[in-house]
């Protein structure tokens, strides 16, 4: 029997090892020598033949139907975000078409960053890298030794334990960002070579990036510790640019009109601090 590693397979793996049979319903009789699930108990409740299954995590076989796909995935409890990453890997969802030359910010997309004079904003695309941001946006992550890349960031740079006061949550999301990632584009040469480098310099990142959370960016609120203009609570705003290669997202920070995060920011933008 010959075994080769597949994402698709390295996913089905990690996310039955968190899937407990009392999660689902199921008995558990005996010493399990399996974290999670067996096999056979996915294949049970995803309605496919155990051997199938077993040749999709083994990587023999590669290609399941959208049907397979939704089944794994309510057998597996899923989200929205895994579920859709499910299926990349499967290939039951078109491929998203890498870009053929360096994308630049339009003057038009700069010049709307800069329209936000009370909220941070940013421009980001899929690996998470900065490609544009606001004077406020600056202002605001000028704790890090270099606004670049989220996730080098958050898991590399000193500041981020700090100024991510919910690190731990900010950690987990930014990795299971980069998850989505993986899926939409898994020869993207940029991510591979991201990846690499967390893994190589934060175990925090290893870990994480192996339990392969998959999460998307959307809305939410975010919770920092400046020092200079204190604790903030921001919402975000995730905005997909059209037309624009690598999954590019306008990302918008505001705090609640007349808060005390609110004045924050203003000081930050004016530099009264």
């Amino acid at each position: 029997m010959t075994t080769t590693e597949t994402p698709l397979g390295e996913f089905l793996r990690a996310r039955r090892a968190g899937v407990r049979p009392q999660d689902v319903g199921m008995p558990s009789h005996g010493v399990r020598r399996v974290p999670g699930l067996r096999r056979e108990e996915v294949a049970v409740l995803a309605g496919v033949n155990a051997d199938y299954y077993t040749r999709l995590e083994q990587g023999r076989e590669r290609h399941p139907s959208a049907q397979v796909t939704e089944g794994i995935g309510r057998a597996l409890r899923l989200d929205a975000d895994a579920r859709a990453h499910l299926s990349r890997l499967a290939g039951t969802v078109p491929g998203v078409p890498r870009a053929r030359a360096a994308y630049q910010v339009p003057p038009a997309l700069r010049q709307l960053l800069d329209s936000h004079r009370s909220a941070a904003a940013f421009v980001i695309d899929r690996t998470l890298d900065v490609l544009a941001a606001n004077d406020l946006a600056v202002a605001l992550h000028s704790p890090f030794e270099r606004m670049d890349n989220l996730a080098r960031m958050v898991f590399l740079d000193p500041a981020a334990r700090r100024f991510y006061t919910r690190w731990d949550a900010t950690a987990e999301a930014t990795a299971g960002h980069l998850r989505q990632a993986a899926g939409l584009d898994p020869d993207a040469g940029r991510l591979r070579e991201l990846v690499s480098a967390l893994c190589g310099h934060s175990t925090d990142f290893g870990r994480l990036w192996n339990n392969h959370v998959v999460t998307g960016k959307t809305q939410g609120t975010k919770h920092f510790l400046h020092p200079d203009a204190g604790p903030l609570t921001l919402t975000y705003l995730a905005f997909d640019i059209r037309d624009a290669p690598d999954g590019q997202q306008l990302i918008v920070y505001q705090a609640d009109p007349d808060s005390p995060s609110a004045e924050a920011l203003a000081l930050l933008r004016t530099g009264g601090l």
